[in-house]
């Protein structure tokens, strides 16, 4: 089975509806890291303070043909193509994988028969 690292970077606010979404389309655990997206335009500045969106990137393993269909519906339900949001998602691929868990391994099996 090959893998994929699925990444999204998304608001903060958004992280258990991701966390959801990316579960009801078939993903297993997951590795949730915070915090901030510094991006092109310059941040408010209110009292000295910069305010700077807070956001949670969000690390699925994946196999490559269950990916696609996590991608999808994480996109479809947080809008990630709208530009103001400041959402990302990408994969990229693993060549070797240890530590993932029996059980994941065989729902990922299931998954992909249902795929099929």
């Amino acid at each position: 089975m090959k893998f994929v690292a699925l990444t999204a970077i998304i608001p903060q606010d958004s992280e258990e509806e991701a966390i959801e979404i990316a579960k009801g389309a078939g993903a297993g655990a997951v590795t949730i890291l915070h915090g901030r997206n510094i991006g092109l335009k310059e941040k408010k500045i209110f009292f000295g303070v910069t305010l700077e969106e807070s956001v949670t990137v969000l690390l699925f393993i994946l196999p490559r043909k269950l990916s696609m269909r996590v991608m999808k519906a994480l996109r479809d339900a947080l809008d990630i193509e709208n530009d103001e949001n400041g959402s990302m998602i990408f994969t990229f691929s693993l060549d070797h994988v240890a530590g993932l868990n029996k059980e994941e391994l065989h729902k990922f099996e299931n998954e992909i028969k249902t795929i099929l």
